[in-house]
């Protein structure tokens, strides 16, 4: 690591903590959070993360459509509009990624609203992420996809291409002054740690307190996810109509502890802080990141108070060498349709309508000599596709819904399947019924290639009202040490009777995407039980309850601090994103069928769980 000394880094500037609120987990997230957050008083800074990995395709094509656009607009003009001169009364600096592939667009929308409004704030912009100018580049030089090893896409194909910068661009923004500061893509938590980093003065070789500052953007990244949002025990969540957004009160070695607004609805829990943390992180002890490389496989999460969680055992090592990109390009058009079947085997009905609307538009194809369907997915809800049949006993009579997908090189073609579905209508087996409204349009799909840089070839550039700020990145070198994995306890010997439970009545469970990969985590609810949850799920088993897609490898990972399994399943996800035409191309749901499994445990566990 080649160090470079800046005044943020020389000493610690503060020994208090400082309170940082996450206002928005997704391009979408309710605007009524920076209000209540401003509400609740004694923020030092508000984080907003609006990128996730195929957002930033969107974002382009609207550039495209006027060199204005390709930020998050509703930042602007709901979130920061009916908010301003609250958050310059109260002093609360603003970071955020909402500039998308325009942040200097965002950042000159900003300063009209505050000139409008006759305010004191400084906007500083962070760029030097987007790399679309360097797509032929890529392509001549032979780049391969990182989990795929597929080609470079031809350059004319590709919206957008950008690296996740990490957290020093921000901190020198706040350095200079900044108020609020808009960037581009960079890694979701990296706003979090440039808070953290530029308030307590942490060197950027200071590898525990990187990992841990960025364990409480990770905790914050996806706003109410971890005050009750999507809890597997969603029924003990009380009042989610009025939900509570996040508050990180840190302290100067990076630990945390996690809460929100007084009197707001949710939860905030041992089981929703753990279900957040090990959510989508892949392997715990080398959650990469551009400024340090975390291991969380030791962080504890303990119950402080009511609503009140702390956090703390993050540990790191150097950062990687390479930073991940994410580009986006064009690979044809898509088309589905929701198609709700009721009655006797109205499973069936679905299958024989979807193969028969298929084969007419195949047909067709082939009479004009064009190629046939470059993917097709059917899935019946109601009738086991989402779970396994094996997992399904049903009766002969079904409510069910048919989502039938196809995707083509030729926008006229995906949309004939729509008009054989539409033509088909009079002439199949009772039971389809319709919803009106318009009817779909073939889309375009945007699939993402993901490739590593050198963080040498990245330039970030930092402008604080219009001047440029000076800043010269600290640049990993070499490659960080392994860290030491624990060994999964094994079940103790026994001459007791074995009872299954379903898996739920023993731990929590999160799911997401990388990609093509699913991230599922497991939490035991007792330390005690995890033994029995890691002999019923080893990475055979999880491969078998997900059979029904076709995984690729299963990896199990541990996390002794917060007795927790985390596994990550290859190739599961039809391609991942708005690439794949699943009915749930990001895993969300995959936590739920998991917990269905069954668990042999003793009759001590049974008597505390049923």
């Amino acid at each position: 690591m080649t160090m470079k000394t800046t005044e943020n880094q020389s000493s610690s500037k503060r020994k208090q903590p400082i309170r940082i609120g996450g206002a928005c987990g997704f391009w979408g997230d309710s605007s009524a959070s920076t209000g209540q957050l401003l509400r609740a008083g004694g923020l030092d800074y508000i984080v907003y993360d609006y990128l996730a990995e195929i957002t930033l395709s969107i974002m382009a094509r609207a550039r495209q459509k006027s060199p204005d656009l390709g930020y998050a607009t509703d930042f602007v003009e709901q979130v920061l509009g009916l908010n301003l001169k609250a958050i310059a009364e109260s002093k609360t600096k603003i970071l955020s990624n909402a500039g998308g592939v325009n942040p200097e667009s965002c950042a000159s929308k900003i300063r009209e609203l505050i000139a409008a409004q006759k305010l004191d704030l400084k906007v500083a912009v962070v760029t030097g992420d987007d790399l679309l100018a360097e797509a032929g580049t890529y392509q001549a030089a032979g780049v391969t996809e990182m989990f795929s090893h597929e080609a470079f896409p031809k350059s004319e194909k590709v919206a957008s291409i950008n690296a996740y910068l990490g957290a020093q661009p921000v901190v020198a923004a706040l350095d200079a002054g900044a108020d609020i500061v808009i960037t581009g893509r960079c890694a979701d938590s990296a706003l979090t740690l440039a808070a953290c980093a530029h308030a307590f003065g942490w060197d950027w070789a200071d590898y525990d307190r990187l990992s841990a500052g960025s364990l409480v953007g990770h905790l914050l990244e996806c706003g109410t996810q971890v005050t009750g949002g999507n809890f597997t025990d969603w029924r003990d969540v009380p009042d989610v109509k009025k939900i509570g957004y996040p508050i990180a009160t840190v302290y100067e070695d990076g630990s945390c502890d996690l809460s929100k607004p007084d009197g707001s609805g949710g939860l905030v829990s041992v089981g929703t802080v753990a279900e957040q943390m090990i959510y989508e992180i892949g392997d715990p002890q080398a959650y990469l990141l551009p400024d340090v490389t975390c291991d969380f496989s030791q962080v504890k999460v303990e119950a402080k108070a009511a609503d009140c969680v702390h956090v703390s055992g993050a540990k790191g090592r150097s950062a990687p060498e390479s930073l991940k990109v994410s580009a986006t390009w064009a690979d044809g058009f898509r088309i589905g349709l929701m198609i709700p079947y009721v009655g006797f085997d109205a499973g069936e009905k679905a299958q024989v309508f979807a193969d028969l609307a298929l084969g007419r538009a195949e047909t067709v194809m082939k009479k004009l000599g064009a190629p046939g369907y470059q993917e097709v997915s059917v899935e019946i809800v109601g009738a086991g596709s989402q779970v396994g049949a094996a997992s399904v006993s049903r009766g002969t009579y079904e409510e069910v819904v048919l989502k039938i997908a196809a995707r083509h090189v030729d926008q006229r073609a995906a949309g004939l399947l729509l008009r054989e579905l539409t033509g088909l209508g009079l002439s199949v087996a009772p039971g389809m019924t319709t919803f009106n409204g318009g009817r779909p349009k073939p889309s375009p799909v945007m699939r993402l290639f993901s490739f590593l840089v050198e963080q040498s070839a990245v330039s970030p550039q930092v402008s604080l009202e219009g001047a440029p700020v000076p800043f010269e990145p600290v640049i990993a070198t070499g490659v960080a040490a392994a860290a030491e994995s624990a060994e999964v306890p094994q079940v103790a010997a026994s001459d007791d009777a074995l009872i299954e439970v379903p898996l739920i009545k023993l731990a929590y469970a999160r799911s997401g995407d990388k990609g093509d990969k699913a991230n599922i985590g497991v939490i035991a609810r007792k330390a005690e039980w995890l033994p029995w949850i890691a002999a019923a799920l080893s990475e055979e088993a999880v491969a078998q309850t997900f059979a029904h897609f076709n995984p690729g490898k299963v990896a199990r990972f541990y996390l002794p601090g917060c007795h927790a399994l985390n596994f990550l399943i290859d190739d599961v996800l039809g391609g991942g994103g708005i690439a794949s035409l699943r009915l749930d191309p990001q895993a969300k749901a995959y936590s739920q069928t998991l917990l269905t499994q069954s668990v042999p445990v003793p009759q001590s566990i049974v008597q505390e769980v049923m």
